[in-house]
């Protein structure tokens, strides 16, 4: 007697393929979610540190990180005393590297006095190692007033950076808040993260950059 073979109907295979396709869908669709919210994230950490200097500015008239008088206004431990090669406290530029390690430099004082004004969260304990704040993948966020490209004029009161942002989420922010590219606009990549103080031009990203790590800025 002829045994009987089983298998699956195409009926079966169907609707296995179709459950296979909607569990893909659906962790595509979650990592999207999650990029986006990475994304948004990144860009309020842009938007909230332009806040602290309006907020400042119009609380104290002065700038936070320039303010000669921050030991008076939000009990500083000292104003900042290196103002760049031409700056001065006092005369409306946040001076220094927007990365600056240096603890005397304004741009490194920024941090202190927008805390002590309340504005911002974190320790006010110069030279802490939580004393710079970092982005949601652990990049450096800083300010500074000096030029971030060398080569060619971007006009700026100041600059924010954010630092270890893949270019796939540059490239997105870019589209988000400005006009989609790199290289023209508020929003523009500096360099590779990590290395970039500033740069003589932006740098064009497209989709082949997506898993490099850039340094973005953006001008207000």
């Amino acid at each position: 007697m002829r045994s009987k073979q089983s298998g699956f109907t195409l009926v079966e295979i169907a609707i296995v393929l179709v459950i296979i396709g909607l569990l893909l869908g659906g962790v595509l669709k979650g990592q999207e979610l999650i990029n986006s919210a990475k994304v948004k994230n990144l860009i309020n950490d842009f938007r909230s540190t332009s806040t602290f200097v309006y907020s400042y500015q119009d609380r104290f008239r002065a700038i936070p990180g320039d303010d000669a008088a921050a030991v008076a206004h939000v009990a500083a431990t000292a104003a900042a005393t290196t103002h760049g090669a031409t700056g001065a406290g006092g005369d409306g530029r946040i001076n220094g590297a927007w990365n600056s390690a240096t603890t005397t430099d304004e741009s490194y004082r920024f941090w202190e006095q927008v805390r002590l004004a309340g504005l911002a969260s974190g320790t006010t304990t110069i030279g802490n190692a939580d004393y710079i704040p970092r982005n949601a993948d652990g990049g450096v966020i800083g300010i500074t007033g000096d030029p971030v490209i060398t080569g060619t004029a971007w006009n700026g009161t100041f600059f924010v950076c954010s630092d270890n942002i893949q270019g796939r989420y540059a490239r997105q922010i870019d589209t988000t808040i400005d006009d989609g590219n790199t290289t023209t606009g508020s929003v523009r990549v500096i360099g590779v993260a990590g290395t970039a103080t500033a740069a003589a031009s932006p740098a064009n990203l497209t989709p082949t950059e997506d898993t490099t790590l850039y340094v973005v800025c953006v001008a207000y």
